[in-house]
């Protein structure tokens, strides 16, 4: 059976830290090790997570958020996916479908997350963070977490898993194992991490490896998605009613599993509320595009000039 050392990277404020070494040490099996990354303060999540790599000691590393509660059975299910495919490099879960944070923001933004990882189960081109499970030997040889490109949190756990599957490694996405996000949004938390945490080095990082994986939250659907927001959005700024109302009319019916998620979960006002929040969410998307191809050149031209000193 396979043995976990569980990494907890926390080196920011994590309120919720206690209840969620709580309840992973509910889940722990004898061999497996705890090892919660509190310090130094300034480490962000790639330099959290790779001292937690550093100082494991048994056959994997599960990686846990701080700010997740991890589920029944949670770690119980990275195990057996490990155990049961010798030749699986890692796997990964979802949030549940009852984020524990209040507000319409912070209710939108996890159920998003989950409703994702919900519709993408199976074979994965990318890693996760949250909650998930990778061989020790497997993250090493790879040589863990890229701090240089990720001083702060962005897409860590992302491009850590594109380096896996490049290795030859293969990765799950398993939605039964599922933990509860207690992270609360603001509305300008989510336009900032959307777009310069995660929209910005996700084109970054596809442009510097010329691939775009079609999974997550860049399937085909999303793509269709966003540019019927942009659509909506300019719809709206030249006042022009008859594009608007089809574009929102291709969005509803897109992503009508997700809005009756909403429905289900935050009732009728809830659910309308989170319509305009997913146009946000997509028009962030969009504004990301020009900004990360833009950081890509100068980060290319920075690197030519000191090539060219030297």
């Amino acid at each position: 059976m396979t043995t976990f050392s569980i990494v907890v990277p926390a080196t920011n404020y994590q309120p919720e830290l206690g209840r969620c070494v709580a309840a992973i040490r509910g889940q722990m099996h004898d061999g497996d090790e705890l090892i919660v990354i509190d310090s130094p303060p300034t480490a962000a999540c790639a330099a959290a997570r790779n001292l937690g790599l550093k100082r494991a000691t048994r056959d994997a590393v599960a990686f846990i958020d701080a700010d997740v509660l991890v589920g029944a059975g949670a770690l119980d299910g990275l195990r057996e996916a490990l155990d049961g495919d010798q030749e699986l490099t890692a796997v990964f879960g979802s949030y549940d479908d009852s984020p524990s944070a209040p507000g319409v923001v912070s209710r939108f933004r996890n159920l998003l997350h989950h409703h994702v990882h919900q519709q993408a189960a199976g074979a994965a081109q990318t890693y996760w963070g949250g909650i998930g499970a990778v061989r020790r030997e497997a993250a090493l040889a790879v040589g863990g977490f890229d701090e240089g490109l990720f001083p702060g949190p962005a897409i860590e756990d992302v491009e850590f898993g594109t380096r896996l599957i490049a290795a030859g490694g293969r990765i799950v996405l398993d939605p039964r194992i599922q933990g509860t996000h207690t992270k609360r949004w603001t509305l300008g938390m989510m336009v900032w991490t959307d777009i310069m945490r995660r929209g910005v080095p996700w084109i970054e990082m596809s442009l510097r490896t010329r691939s775009l994986p079609a999974a997550l939250n860049v399937g085909w659907r999303q793509r269709a998605t966003l540019a019927a927001s942009v659509t909506v959005a300019g719809a709206a700024a030249t006042r022009r009613a008859g594009p608007g109302l089809g574009a929102l009319a291709v969005m509803l019916v897109l992503n009508r599993s997700f809005y009756a998620l909403l429905a289900r979960r935050l009732g009728a006002a809830g659910a309308v509320a989170g319509v305009g929040l997913h146009l946000v969410h997509n028009l962030t998307a969009a504004v990301a595009v020009p900004l990360g191809v833009a950081r890509h050149l100068a980060r290319g031209s920075r690197s030519r000039s000191v090539y060219l000193r030297a």
